[in-house]
């Protein structure tokens, strides 16, 4: 990331106006069409009234790892504030909001995958709502960013539309699922972009763009701009936002609470502050979400230090651990109380290549649907069009609004240490570690692997539990001790298993050497991250330059 002597110092930037500039490889003829005179002018307000908080608010998350990382742990807030002791709601839920039993994710850079996600799989199911990500799976890379902003476009106005192998794909306008737009996260920059001086917020820059290219329609459909909001982790970060949404909202002419965003929980923090972060985007709220793979990787990071919080296998870390059941019954609990939705998880299965293993995942994914309907969600996510009907048929109800649960209100949320630390678990890391870097080389940010879609968040989860084992010196069950020398002969040995599979199952033989070499090189890429000394934060903190 530039600071701001280097920002002035660089020379290959493009002048659009408004202080904002671009590198000169990005100003090109797709990101011309994106960023016209009236988005740069936004963007130039936004950043100059609001990146000062985002950038407080970010030294504020340091200050409050800092005490983690020497013993203190997260904690509830007042109980008697108004966000707690107070009779508000959230402002009435959207008409075309009220259903949403099953919504569908991926990288919103494609619009392949974006056409799939809107429309009715081959069984003719279809989702309540597709969100189209700018986040966890999608690579920030500059091309990526200005495609999925075409691609928002194109989905809202049902113009979207995809030739490949003398196909084509299109959007059905009047059978589409619902279009939400998850932005990127307060932490993440946009390196590409620079505004009055500094690298510009990645998630001011999405906001911006995306509703002002497609507000009105929206609107002109009778249908609401739509949001998800990744990663807060505290009421003042909710707070930011909830500024942004006005001030864009005032920006570009419309009344306040045209938008409407649902705040993914998804950071330990975040989960104590449940009540005051849906008041603080009361105005603008249209539920919560239980984001459980992010939370893990929180949960991880935020007590990384803590001997007595090393956390057991991912693979075992399932809601039903009293620490995820809790948070998850405390989302359901104030959203219903307060009359906003209850998100569930992610089922993050592929379908697999027998009718066996379908069978399986079939079986889960119904199993895990069923206990989040009977726990009061209102929905839930899947990452593949092929478990749509599945998820859909445990949501009996448009919604479950009504239902106000009697769970308690401030249970335990810190994770426990109890659990297997295995070699199966280190083992299933590094090769998520592998498998994931072989895609985000590429430019890509979920990859199919194993029957399951990894993407950022599940890496997160895999490099910061084997920081955590290697740093507190974890005996595995089998009696090894973690530390870099096991890690990296796990490395070594998954990539020799990986470099076979692709033997077996690639004929061409000059196919295979190309994946082998691509193989190598994500294990190189992902060893690095994995021994790191010091844990960071994310694997990325911006954008690449075009």
């Amino acid at each position: 990331m530039y600071t701001e002597t280097e920002v002035t110092r660089e020379t290959h930037f493009y002048e659009a106006g408004y202080g904002v500039q671009f590198r000169r490889r990005a100003w090109n003829e797709s990101s011309r069409a994106i960023f016209t005179d009236t988005v740069l002018k936004l963007i130039s307000v936004l950043h100059k009234q609001m990146d000062d908080r985002r950038n407080e608010l970010l030294e504020m998350r340091k200050e409050r790892q800092a005490k983690w990382d020497t013993g203190a742990l997260p904690e509830y807030e007042s109980v008697d504030s108004e966000a707690v002791i107070g009779t508000w709601k959230v402002a009435p839920i959207p008409e075309d909001l009220l259903q949403r039993r099953v919504e569908i994710t991926g990288p919103v850079n494609s619009a392949k995958m974006v056409i799939n996600m809107l429309s009715r799989n081959e069984a003719g199911d279809r989702a309540d709502m597709a969100m189209l990500d700018f986040e966890d799976s999608m690579k920030p890379d500059w091309n990526n960013v200005v495609d999925g902003y075409h691609n928002v476009i194109g989905a809202v106005d049902g113009t979207l539309r995809v030739e490949q192998k003398n196909k084509v794909y299109t959007i059905n306008k009047d059978d589409k699922a619902g279009v939400m737009v998850r932005v990127r996260g307060l932490h993440l920059a946009e390196n590409n972009i620079i505004v009055h001086g500094k690298p510009a917020s990645a998630g001011i820059t999405d906001l911006a763009v995306t509703f002002a290219h497609t507000a009105r329609t929206f609107l002109d459909q009778g249908k609401t701009p739509k949001y998800y909001i990744p990663k807060c982790e505290h009421y003042l970060e909710a707070r930011w936002w909830n500024d942004l949404f006005k001030l864009v909202q005032q920006s570009t002419g419309f009344p306040n609470g045209t938008l409407r965003a649902t705040f993914l929980i998804e950071t330990l923090p975040a989960a104590f502050q449940i009540e005051e972060i849906l008041y603080e985007i009361r105005e603008h709220a249209a539920g919560l979400n239980t984001g459980r793979w992010d939370k893990i990787f929180s949960d991880i990071k935020v007590l990384k230090n803590h001997p007595d919080r090393v956390m057991a296998d991912r693979s075992s870390i399932t809601m039903q651990k009293y620490w995820m059941e809790n948070y998850a019954k405390r989302i359901v609990l104030i959203c219903h109380k307060r009359g906003a939705f209850a998100m569930g998880g992610m089922s993050a299965f592929t379908p697999g290549k027998t009718d066996e293993l379908r069978e399986v995942q079939t079986k889960k994914v119904a199993e895990d649907k069923a206990w989040e309907a009977g726990l009061g969600h209102d929905g839930c996510w899947v990452s593949h069009p092929y478990f749509i009907g599945i998820a859909l048929n445990q949501f009996k109800e448009k919604n479950q609004l009504s239902l106000v649960p009697d769970y308690p209100l401030y249970p335990d949320l810190i994770p426990s240490t109890e659990g297997p630390k295995t070699m199966d678990g280190l083992r299933t890391n590094v090769r998520v570690g592998i498998g994931y870097m072989n895609g985000w080389l590429q430019g890509i940010g979920c990859v199919a692997w194993d029957n399951l879609m990894e993407d950022l968040a599940t890496l997160e989860i895999s490099r910061a539990q084997c920081w955590q084992w290697k740093y507190h010196g974890v005996i595995l069950s089998n009696g090894k001790v973690v530390n870099n020398a096991l890690i990296a002969k796990t490395f070594s040995e998954e990539l020799a298993k990986i470099r076979q599979e692709v033997d077996e199952q690639v004929d061409d033989e000059d196919l295979a050497e190309k994946l082998k070499t691509q193989f190598d090189e994500a294990a190189d890429a992902a060893i690095k991250i994995f021994l790191e000394d010091e844990l960071a934060d994310f694997l990325s903190d911006g954008s690449d330059p075009a």
